[in-house]
């Protein structure tokens, strides 16, 4: 079973859940767990700086931290917590939409919650390959 809650912690904007949820549930699917409970939180800088600080010493703000809750390979539990003003200005940068921005950044939790890690340029390219896949899914 997948279940996928969406919390929109952000002040300001407020995410639609349906198409957060079946972009989560697809990664999910084609990355073949077999179960599912992921929180998925909006929030702002302001909200991400202590939370980048507290968990990964990091005093400034980022776009999106997961945070696995299990241990176990077929099930996927966790939180991931996606900063709406970042999205806001990498979208602004990439020259892309805002819902795709954000979309990319949920799919990236995702896949570090499945298992995939950014720590190098290979596993970088993996997971921008696997993120521009599902965003090619969901236009």
């Amino acid at each position: 079973m997948i279940h996928i809650q969406i919390i929109n912690a952000h002040p300001k904007h407020r995410i639609r859940h349906t198409g957060t949820i079946r972009t989560a549930r697809a990664v999910v699917k084609n990355e073949h767990r077999g179960s599912a409970d992921i929180h998925i939180i909006f929030i702002n800088d302001k909200q991400m700086i202590p939370l980048n600080g507290r968990f990964l010493h990091h005093l400034f703000t980022t776009d999106v931290v997961s945070f696995p809750m299990s241990e176990k390979k077929d099930v996927i539990e966790g939180e991931i917590y996606v900063n709406l003003d970042q999205a806001h200005r990498q979208a602004r940068e990439y020259q892309v939409s805002f819902r795709e921005e954000y979309l990319r950044l949920v799919i990236h939790g995702v896949l570090h919650l499945v298992g995939y890690d950014d720590k190098n340029r290979n596993e970088r390219r993996c997971m921008t390959e696997k993120e521009n896949f599902y965003l090619s899914h969901v236009r």
